[in-house]
């Protein structure tokens, strides 16, 4: 060990790797959020004869299929790093960006479109190898500073990706440049190739500046544990840290909050794009980027500014509770829009789910570790299985959207196309009311009574 606490032999970050780990991040995010805003429509245009539920169907799979590989191959990506080291991994998973984002923009069917979404999010999920390297580097006075470089990314990334992909859409109507090239024909191609050159840049930076984290002295020898084992791990320690009382209370609140935030993921984008004549909003693909990059923005805002001295007045418990309550408004009202004043409509909206969700996050990440040092269970196997619950929230959520999208759209009685951000209300109701188990009060709180 050295004097700081971490191993005798770690490698110090320069200013250029860490650049490099946050260009990582945030790319993984630009291509999460790159395409939402043209999904609807790219799904229209490959589905040809199929009917509108079909196309809620493929939208939620499209949008599932990237999370799921993510969740599959993370403890792949993972494992092997420890016995590769870090940077042959992260770079790797840099050259699979730049492939596979390109052929989801020239993807001709759905078939090869969700083929092509799954791919780049296997080669996204070395996120954790990422978190890793920062691990690597930095000793635990540097850790927490370092760590929120990641969260940062995932920020600004939420941000741009949909921006990028809702301004560059169909980029032969808007400029006579891109007239009768690729880009006319493959509407949508252009975006996509834009996040592959910034993941080409990423595995430029990455071959000049980023040095190998882990010794070859510090690295797994022979045969690491099968993917079955890690997923059979995951899997025990999500069971075991449900099981508590305080722990598990606030795992279930944060699953039931994912759940019905990522509904919405799949569904907010179907109904924008209905007629208004049907109770849509009738938005293009730019008007989808813009309403998810305020989302970003607003979101970037609530964790850099307001949920500090929030949370040091009131207590992140009850700071959760607040942002469970004003997503859940926010999520339920947003079929309520009207396309006249469209925009002085869904600015209260987004700004309550926005705030709501920049919010309740990181009161849920705060509560959890204190919960863990001061009860005394291993931070890292809580935060695992935290995120392996989220993770599976985040498979199950937009294919729920999808299906009762598919199930209401076309009905015109109470269950109409309104069920779906009613089911989201009911899931951010239902976390209030299971986070009202939660009596936890750190002990720097009690301190100060």
């Amino acid at each position: 060990m050295d004097e700081h606490g971490g191993p005798a032999n770690r490698i110090d970050a320069s200013k250029g790797a860490l650049f490099v780990l946050f260009l990582v991040t945030m790319i993984d995010m630009i291509g999460f959020g790159i395409v939402i805003p043209f999904l609807t429509y790219l799904v229209e245009d490959l589905a040809g004869e199929q009917d509108a539920a079909s196309i809620g169907i493929w939208v939620g799979l499209l949008m599932t299929s990237y999370s799921a590989a993510q969740f599959l191959f993370s403890p792949i990506w993972g494992a092997l790093s420890d016995r590769i080291g870090r940077r042959p991994v992260l770079m790797i998973g840099l050259v699979g960006n730049t492939v596979f984002f390109t052929m989801f923009g020239l993807a001709n069917t759905l078939l090869m479109a969700l083929i092509a979404r799954f791919l780049a999010g296997v080669f996204n999920g070395n996120i954790a190898v990422a978190r890793a390297y920062i691990g690597d580097v930095s000793s635990p006075q540097q850790l927490a500073t370092r760590m929120g470089l990641i969260g940062a990314a995932f920020g600004l990334g939420f941000t741009i990706g949909p921006f990028l992909g809702g301004e560059l859409s169909a980029p032969a109507e808007r400029w006579d440049v891109f007239k009768d090239t690729i880009f006319e024909t493959n509407p949508y191609l252009l975006p996509c190739v834009l996040a592959s050159v910034l993941s080409m840049v990423s595995l430029l930076f990455a071959f000049k500046s980023l040095p190998e984290s882990l010794p070859e002295n510090r690295r797994v020898i022979g045969k690491s544990r099968s993917w079955q084992a890690t997923m059979k791990s995951s899997f025990s320690n999500v069971k075991a840290m449900i099981g508590t009382k305080q722990i598990g209370s606030v795992m279930w609140v944060t699953f039931l909050f994912m759940f019905g935030f990522t509904i919405m993921h799949a569904v907010f984008i179907l109904y924008n794009q209905m007629d208004p004549a049907s109770g849509g909003l009738g938005f293009s693909e730019a008007d989808n980027g813009r309403i998810f990059a305020l989302i970003g923005i607003l979101g970037i805002f609530t964790q850099g500014g307001l949920i500090g001295p929030l949370s040091r007045k009131y207590g992140s418990v009850f700071i959760l509770r607040f942002g469970a309550v004003l997503t859940g408004i926010g999520l339920v009202m947003i079929p309520y829009s009207q396309a006249d004043y469209m925009w002085f409509w869904l600015f209260p909206i987004t700004g309550c789910i926005a705030i709501g969700n920049g919010l309740f996050q990181p009161s849920s990440s705060t509560l959890l570790t204190a919960i863990s040092r001061q009860e005394g269970y291993e931070l890292g196997t809580v935060m695992g299985a935290q995120e392996s619950l989220s993770s599976f929230a985040r498979i199950l959520g937009p294919l729920t959207g999808g299906f009762v999208w598919t199930k209401t759209v076309g009905r015109t009685d109470f269950f109409d196309y309104h069920t779906a951000f009613h089911l989201c209300g009911i899931l951010m109701l239902c976390a209030f009311l299971l986070s009202l188990r939660i009596s936890f009060r750190p002990s720097w709180m009690q301190s100060e009574e």
